[in-house]
């Protein structure tokens, strides 16, 4: 898929354009200038315009600052003022008509507390965000909409397709008989297979323990009941979907990091991880390489300190997240040669059923200590 950003960089290049300007200041701050002209465009709020005289600030179409530009973008009510050479109607007609809907489905909306609805709209209008980032609002779906949701819901719901019926009604208006559901307790992990499906769908679920355990499953279950055919896919961090984030726009992002950016699963997680996140992925996988330590009569679980490099390649932890860690679970970090110092000293006994290297030095102890 294509970002707006480049479909619109292809149409300005058509036009014989290669920088474009501003007549306001509205996007010196922007971090994707082109992205966020694309949109106004797009949304009938200015047009591209040739100016007479070239515009003291421009960028070119990666985004670089340059020298002024013959051609800028111009808001509606200054732009007849000019000649046109953009108009909103010329960017939409270069949208593809084949872009699947990112649906954020809120069938379970009244099994959430108040204060987990207030966490949903959130999450709902920080998508609406990411969207507009990579795509254009209509993309995202809100499917059974409710007065109390557009009450929270502090973004433009005129913007979205936001749908008060089901998401099966939906998504057979559209022609959509095929969609991929994501769900954490899924059987299959999302690959490249399923891009080609109409729609994503993201449950509108928050904090899914309780009443609210298993409630992904019942929205794919009443799709298929009206004849959607369901992919149930899930997103995995090297097999495991501890480590992956769960809020909603979280999960919209690494999406499209994956469809618009193309990069692999494991490179858009890490876009959006947190080193909480992070913290949950380690505090799994630090026991599997720990080494069980008798030292003077003292119990000891080591592990690598170098342990620390190989995880930050694909966790986002820095070093006090490490420590963190280690405290946690009551764990010695040990350099690997001092590691290999203590096992030439130590010698094997199995204790209670678990394999232990003893060491009867009590100056050995002073090895052992958290950096």
């Amino acid at each position: 898929m294509k970002k707006l950003s480049e479909i619109f960089a292809e149409l300005l290049k058509e036009k014989g354009i290669d920088k474009i300007g501003i007549l306001s200041k509205r996007y010196r701050k922007s971090k994707n200038k082109l992205q966020d002209i694309a949109l106004d465009v797009l949304e009938g709020k200015g047009a591209i315009v040739e100016v007479d005289e070239p515009t003291a600030i421009a960028w070119d179409l990666s985004g670089r600052r340059t020298e002024g530009a013959k051609y800028a973008y111009a808001p509606s009510c200054i732009a007849k003022k000019f000649k046109v050479i953009i108009s909103p109607g010329d960017l939409r007609a270069r949208l593809p008509n084949d872009c699947p809907y990112f649906i954020i489905d809120l069938m379970h909306w009244e099994k959430h507390t108040e204060k987990e609805k207030n966490k949903v709209a959130l999450q709902a209008a920080q998508s609406y965000g990411v969207l507009r980032d990579y795509l254009w609002s209509e993309l995202l779906a809100l499917t059974w909409v409710n007065e109390e949701f557009k009450k929270k819901a502090h973004f433009p719901l005129d913007k979205v397709t936001a749908y008060e019926g089901s998401t099966g009604e939906f998504l057979k208006e559209k022609g959509i008989d095929e969609v991929v559901l994501l769900d954490p307790r899924a059987e299959e992990v999302l690959s490249e297979e399923d891009f080609s499906v109409g729609a994503f769908i993201i449950g509108g679920i928050v904090d899914t323990g309780g009443t609210k355990r298993g409630t992904t499953a019942k929205i794919g279950e009443a799709l298929e009941s009206e004849g959607i055919k369901v992919r149930r896919r899930k997103i995995v961090l090297r097999g495991d979907i501890i480590g992956v984030p769960d809020r909603i726009n979280h999960i919209l992002k690494i999406l499209l990091e994956m469809l618009v950016e193309g990069k692999s699963m494991e490179e858009a997680i890490l876009t959006v991880q947190s080193p909480l996140h992070a913290r949950w992925r380690l505090r799994k996988e630090l026991p599997k390489h720990k080494r069980r330590y008798l030292i003077d009569g003292k119990k000891y679980l080591v592990v690598e300190k170098e342990l620390f490099e190989e995880y930050s390649k694909w966790l986002n932890i820095r070093w006090e997240d490490f420590v963190q860690v280690l405290r946690e679970l009551n764990f010695v970090a040990l350099e690997r040669k001092r590691i290999h110092h203590l096992n030439k000293i130590a010698v094997a006994r199995i204790i209670n059923g678990k394999l232990y290297r003893v060491i009867l030095l009590k100056r050995a102890a002073l090895l052992c200590y958290n950096c």
